[in-house]
């Protein structure tokens, strides 16, 4: 296993900084760079990991690190997408790492913990463990993202309708887990995966999410739990995919794992993404030009994502998960897996 790196054009219309995207079962890559191309070329084609690595969220750190989780056990790969060299930071038994997300003002790597209904908070220096935090301790859970503001984590459980606080506390301590019930289109129980990729608006007063069974994005009210569904225009995403989730302004990114494809959004003004516009209809509008299918890609795909795509033994086919990055100029990778179709 691995990660692959490689390079797309900053899209002309959009502020695009880097985001890293991890591959749930296949050997597949993206790389989002608005450095030039020579900068580009200068990454390594490829990071190999540990061979008994299960490679699930990926996070970036300060320069060209990433941080790299895994199903697995739990353990934390440290690597430099500059040299494609690294090693464990963190080496545990367990425990899972699913999604990631970096805090770098603080030095911490937040980890969602998966079917054990986890979190966990390490040191991005040095490894050590700064937290582990129960975030519930219901029998069908799974904790999948995670994104965090100046104040808060806020972690999805995908088998019931919860997003999950933990507020972040001076002096590097954390307040008590807060579970936020879930109401309106992204609420209520689903049969599969329900609540998946999460962002969060600058100032933490709305959240941003899809739910994978229904195929829909949706604001959330951090402080009920409302959610509020994103009506899409000019297409929309496949039901049982949606998964990663990025957010840039009005513009966001949905991950489809089974489907293969990465999907841009372009949100209307009016959405309430700043506190205002509550009383509109939230509108999202599907942009086709940018929507690639990341298994057969064509001549126009390649021109916009430039995937390789080396597929897993005996799969022949690349799914995606979550998203995670970071606010610099640079590249935007993801890991590779090889264990076989979601």
């Amino acid at each position: 296993a691995g990660i692959s790196v490689l390079r797309k054009d900053l899209i002309p219309d959009m502020t695009w900084t880097s985001r890293l995207l991890t591959s749930v079962v296949a050997a597949t890559c993206l790389a989002l760079s608005p450095v030039s191309p020579a900068a580009a070329d200068s990454f390594p084609g490829s990071a190999p990991l540990p061979t008994d690595f299960q490679p699930e969220g990926i996070a970036a750190g300060t320069g060209t690190t990433f941080y790299v989780g895994s199903l697995r056990d739990g353990d934390i790969y440290r690597g430099d997408l500059r040299t494609g060299e690294g090693a464990l930071l963190v080496d545990v038994t367990g425990r899972a790492a699913v999604g990631l997300e970096v805090d770098r003002s603080r030095h911490m790597l937040f980890v969602a913990g998966g079917a054990l209904g986890t979190a966990y908070v390490y040191d991005t220096r040095t490894g050590a463990t700064l937290a582990a935090l129960n975030l519930t301790d219901a029998a069908a859970t799974f904790v999948n993202d995670v994104a965090v503001t100046r104040d808060a984590a806020y972690f999805t459980d995908s088998f019931s309708p919860m997003i999950y606080r933990v507020p972040l506390l001076a002096g590097g301590s954390f307040g008590p887990v807060e579970a936020i019930t879930v109401t309106g289109p992204a609420g209520g129980p689903t049969p599969g995966f329900g609540l998946n990729g999460i962002e969060a608006t600058p100032d933490g007063s709305v959240l941003l999410v899809n739910h994978s069974d229904r195929g829909i994005l949706a604001t959330v009210d951090p402080g009920t739990g409302a959610s509020r569904l994103v009506q899409l225009t000019g297409g929309a995403l496949v039901p049982g995919t949606p998964d990663g989730l990025v957010l840039r302004g009005h513009t966001t990114w949905v991950v489809q794992n089974a489907a293969g494809t990465i999907v841009k959004v372009r949100l209307s003004p009016d959405l309430a993404l700043r506190g205002g516009g509550r009383d509109h209809q939230q509108r999202g509008v599907r942009v086709p030009d940018h929507s690639c299918d990341l298994r057969q890609p064509s001549r126009r795909c390649e021109r916009q994502v430039r995937p390789r795509l080396p597929a897993a033994p005996g799969t022949g086919s690349a799914a995606w998960d979550g998203v995670r990055g970071h606010r610099r100029q640079g590249v935007l990778s993801s890991t590779e897996d090889a264990v076989g179709p979601a």
